[in-house]
């Protein structure tokens, strides 16, 4: 693995042009380079995973120089970024983020923020997904992503890391005094079946619906993402494209594989 160069940083996110954490993010991208381009979604994204749009038109609005809103989706923001915005000057860096939210354990595979990082990866450029963890009731503690983010970013890059990995980086709930360090971990589990649907009743009589989470599933010896920021350590996610799981693969080759 070698060093990777963020000479030209690409910025998305999911939570919209105007969120506070894609601004935090710019600010901290403009601590690595001035060659910073944001590209990011007119609205809110949030939970439209890895989609990309294709039953009807896609628009963009060039709001500044190197700073753009595109109608769809995260993963469209990068690839119009790519391909249409910056062809002949393509990033050497993806930043996505930062997330009003934790992006844990299954929350990976509905992220936009994480769909970010991934599309850079598949487009063989080193990508980062960054996520500020909430708390019910409390302030969002963007101080605590904007305090630790540059260190997390610095030191992942003088590292490196292979071309089919993405990173996800995910900033405890607390206040910066209280952020015990950073750990690497491996993706958490929950309980998606015991997942809470809350029923209300809007001013007009129909129904609607709040999807909550579900309850966490302990792993003991594991130090999962989830078990990591709720015990006050930033939480540093190595996420593989390749969905196969090869022992599985393995042991059914024995059995499955024959010649018709």
């Amino acid at each position: 693995m070698t060093a990777i160069s963020p000479a030209r940083i690409l910025i998305s996110n999911d939570d919209g042009i105007n969120a506070p954490g894609l601004a935090i993010l710019e600010r901290v991208a403009r601590q690595f380079t001035d060659d910073v381009w944001v590209v990011a979604p007119e609205e809110e994204q949030s939970g439209a995973g890895h989609s990309l749009t294709l039953s009807k038109v896609l628009r963009m609005r060039q709001l500044e120089e190197k700073r753009w809103a595109v109608s769809g989706t995260p993963t469209d923001c990068v690839a119009m970024a790519i391909n249409k915005i910056m062809p002949e000057t393509p990033p050497t860096l993806i930043l996505s983020g930062v997330n009003r939210g934790g992006n844990l354990a299954e929350d990976v595979t509905y992220s936009g923020t994480v769909s970010v990082a991934m599309e850079g990866t598949l487009a063989g450029i080193p990508s980062i997904a960054l996520s500020q963890c909430i708390r019910p009731d409390q302030r969002t503690k963007w101080e605590t992503a904007e305090k630790f983010a540059p260190e997390v970013i610095r030191t992942l890059i003088a590292e490196g890391w292979t071309e089919d990995v993405l990173m996800n980086v995910n900033f405890p709930a607390f206040e910066p005094d209280e952020i015990k360090g950073v750990r690497v971990t491996e993706q958490g589990a929950r309980q998606i079946m015991g997942n809470h649907i809350e029923e209300r009743t809007d001013p007009r009589g129909f129904k609607y619906y709040w999807f909550g989470l579900g309850r966490e599933v302990g792993q003991p010896g594991h130090e999962t993402d989830l078990k990591s920021v709720r015990e006050k350590w930033i939480s540093v996610t190595p996420l593989h494209l390749d969905l196969t799981h090869h022992e599985t693969r393995r042991a059914l080759g024995e059995t499955v594989n024959r010649t018709f």
